[in-house]
């Protein structure tokens, strides 16, 4: 079984309100590309993928005006897709939604989120994730309440062959220091918001180790926004967000394991995976980053999964197809990472 993540930049400009595609030359929200090109492209990854659930990050919107079910299984219909069917969770309100593609002759997916609802006040117990986290962020003997701006996507999963695993699809971001103007603001600003971030790694690591306790296999993919050395601030906090969602440090049959991840951990110099590519205008050239990942829970790592990333660049079965090489920067600023794993199907 293929499973993949993939962030697929501004999906949601590319469907008009009715989630219907729209295939012609105007621009697209991705630079100097045209919304037909990022279709094309799109689909051209998504084909050569084959994958048989794709956690899409970044996902077209879902609110009283447009859905994201509809858009998806549309797109997978006129690319002949097999992950032709779609689920989302809790939307939210940021154009970015999460969801899976999958191919329901092989697996059966459904939005099943854990947790208690909350009011207002929240509960420091890992509450559903469209709820409340009520933690103390800054060690003054006082709760902060803590929000997703997306939702993670938790998911009962089944497959053909009668196999049951967990599936949570993740979008951290820890949010620019917009309206800050000096130095300081900036600098108080950021802190915060990646102060912010922490704590919803925490809500998800401790929904984690609730599906390991019950000796659920179980993964978690998806964009997480952060890593060792990714930003300046980290050594205010001792951990990045990897090092919480893993379980870094603590008991080893708790711990979820990403090849990439734990590479990027155990080495402060040298070789690095990257699944991310932006171009930094001040500098004038790109800036690469491990931002994706595809975690998963001991009894999985135990089958011996071959993950991959999708990279133009860095991967030779990419580069030396010059369709699919063009695909992948055309579509978006990340690339697509899989994990092959044998599952009964």
């Amino acid at each position: 079984m293929r499973i993949a993540t993939y962030n697929i930049e501004w999906f949601n400009s590319l469907f008009d309100d009715d989630g219907n595609m729209l295939v012609d030359g105007e621009w697209s929200s991705r630079y100097n590309i045209t919304r037909q090109d990022q279709i094309t492209a799109i689909g051209i990854v998504l084909t050569a993928l084959d994958a048989d659930a794709i956690m899409v990050i970044e996902a077209p919107d879902h609110n009283g005006k447009r859905a994201t079910v509809p858009a998806l299984e549309n797109f997978a219909r006129f690319m002949n897709l097999r992950a032709r069917r779609a689920v989302v969770g809790f939307e939210n309100h940021t154009q970015q939604e999460i969801a899976l593609m999958y191919d329901p002759d092989v697996l059966t997916c459904a939005h099943d989120p854990k947790g208690e609802p909350t009011g207002k006040k929240g509960s420091a117990q890992a509450p559903r994730f469209d709820g409340v986290f009520r933690i103390d962020l800054d060690i003054d003997d006082s709760h902060d309440l803590v929000e997703f701006s997306k939702p993670p996507l938790e998911l009962a999963c089944t497959t053909s062959g009668g196999f049951a695993f967990r599936m949570i699809g993740a979008h951290l971001k820890s949010k620019a220091p917009h309206g800050a103007r000096t130095h300081d603001e900036i600098m108080r600003m950021a802190i915060a918001n990646r102060r912010k971030q922490q704590a919803q790694a925490v809500w998800l690591r401790h929904r984690v180790e609730q599906h390991l306790e019950a000796g659920e296999p179980m993964i978690v993919m998806g964009d997480l926004n952060d890593g060792p050395g990714l930003d300046e601030y980290e050594h205010l906090f001792g951990r990045s967000s990897v090092e919480i969602i893993t379980g870094e440090g603590g008991d080893e049959g708790h711990l979820l394991y990403d090849p990439h991840a734990r590479r990027a951990l155990t080495r402060k110099i040298g070789a690095m995976n990257t699944t991310a590519r932006f171009y930094l205008s001040s500098e004038k050239r790109y800036l690469q980053a491990l931002l994706d990942y595809i975690m998963v829970s001991p009894d999985l790592a135990a089958k011996g999964p071959d993950w991959r990333i999708w990279h133009p660049f860095d991967d030779p079965g990419c580069w030396k197809v010059p369709e699919l090489r063009d695909a992948l920067i055309t579509a978006s600023d990340h690339f697509p990472v899989t994990m092959d794993v044998e599952l009964p199907t």
